[in-house]
């Protein structure tokens, strides 16, 4: 096995990626806004803030609490600030990663992978960004199917071989990943010329769309052959505070004691999807080359957004936003309760499915219809219900599926029993 925290971060990038530079500008940016206020700035091409029409804006939080941009405030809210994301928003998450998952790489030197943080428009947008580094044309993913097809939306126009691991009701099959790195030796992974796979992809809490959770001891076992072949893990883990029982499994993060895992989080299932905020945490040496890449696209996240998003969360404390996601979590669990009711009511005999830990769904294998494609996409809209066939997270959509993705995010209890009973149904016409 290799040391801890020695990695060899330029095998994994790109040559894209490799070819990124800082932009001066951003850089004068970022230096401005830690500079003393006697600074002269005859640089910036930032806009005059006084030439903004917005003046104050005060949001009322349901607890009561009130967040309120005063004049100075909305001038720093409107103005085009750090690329990584606030200063203090990244210290108070940095915090929060700490506590949640103290990372052991957390006191590491940069060159040795030390824990790195910054804002993106929300997870997908860091994940985007993250497989335009790492992967190039003829690369080999690995990743636990079924997944989400976002990301197989991202990596099929990257020209590279998706390959797919087992998984269950409990995750990643850690035997899967092992039987397919078998094909190589550990030692391939020194070979620059190797085509041995170096990305691992999984979502390892209430996955979308399986719903099912990685165990602790399968994620020890992964992280083990991550070493032995040298892979890094992406660990896209948005249902993370989704988790409906204590103590919250150990992340990935948590056992990454080499720096080999990149951590994407999000505030758009706690907080709010509209604001479009995620963040990644990770070495430092590949955050930083993540941060190029958002210097020429997006340049930064909206500072009106981390900041509004900053005041709330100092005003909580993490003991308020743990509090929070209790109530979080205690609605998403009561939702998910009722679907397990309701498939007992109406599909039980019709329907195989696993009662999630985790996450938003509720993973359906219908009996009697090997392919759920027209089902759902014709006769099931039909009868004014709506679910995503099973080949939509498959990395071959084009082969016949049985499953059905099923939400209980957003439906009434009323709305989610109703549902069940159209879908069973459906499946009597036609089994």
């Amino acid at each position: 096995m290799p040391r801890p925290g020695i990695m060899n971060y330029f095998r994994y990038i790109n040559a894209v990626s490799a070819a990124r530079k800082s932009s001066p500008i951003r850089e004068t940016t970022e230096l401005l806004q830690k500079s003393p206020p006697t600074m002269i700035s005859l640089a910036s091409g930032m806009p005059n803030p006084d030439m903004f029409p917005f003046e104050m804006a005060s949001f009322t939080i349901k607890d009561g609490l009130k967040i309120t941009f005063g004049p100075d405030t909305m001038k720093r809210a409107l103005q085009y600030s750090a690329t990584p994301g606030v200063p203090e928003l990244i210290s108070w998450m940095k915090d929060l990663q700490k506590r949640i998952h103290n990372p052991p790489t957390v006191d590491y030197s940069p060159e040795q992978g030390q824990m790195s943080l910054c804002v993106t428009n929300g997870s997908q947008d860091g994940l985007n960004k993250l497989f335009e580094m790492l992967v190039s044309s003829g690369d080999t993913v690995l990743l636990d199917t079924p997944t989400y097809p976002a990301t197989l939306f991202t990596l099929r126009p990257l020209g590279c071989k998706i390959i797919g691991l087992s998984s269950d009701q409990h995750g990643l099959v850690p035997q899967s990943l092992s039987d397919i790195l078998s094909k190589w030796e550990p030692e391939d992974a020194k070979n620059p010329l190797s085509d041995i796979p170096k990305v691992l992809y999984t979502i390892p809490n209430g996955a979308n769309p399986t719903g099912a959770s990685i165990t602790a001891e399968r994620k020890r076992e992964v992280y083990q052959i991550a070493r032995k072949y040298n892979l890094l893990i992406i660990e896209d883990d948005p249902y993370y505070f989704l988790q409906f029982e204590k103590p919250w499994a150990p992340s990935f993060l948590s056992l990454d004691v080499d720096g080999r895992v990149i951590r994407a989080d999000s505030f758009s299932k706690i907080l709010s999807s509209g604001l479009r905020m995620g963040f990644l945490t990770g070495p430092k040496p590949l955050l930083d080359r993540v941060v190029l890449h958002i210097q020429v696209s997006s340049i930064h996240v909206s500072t009106f957004t981390q900041l509004m998003v900053l005041q709330l969360l100092q005003q909580w404390g993490q003991d308020g936003f743990l509090k929070h996601i209790d109530s979080v979590v205690e609605f998403y669990a009561k939702q998910r309760d009722t679907m397990q009711l309701s498939a007992e009511r109406w599909l039980k005999g019709l329907v195989e499915w696993h009662v999630p830990s985790a996450g938003m769904f509720f993973w359906l294998k219908l009996k009697g219809v090997p392919d759920t494609y027209k089902l759902i996409s014709e006769k099931a809209v039909q009868k004014e219900v709506l679910l995503i066939p099973g080949n939509s997270f498959m990395i071959d959509d084009s082969v016949p599926s049985p499953y059905v993705r099923a939400a209980f995010s957003l439906s009434t209890p009323e709305q989610i029993d109703l549902g069940f009973q159209r879908l069973a149904a459906l499946i009597k016409e036609v089994a």
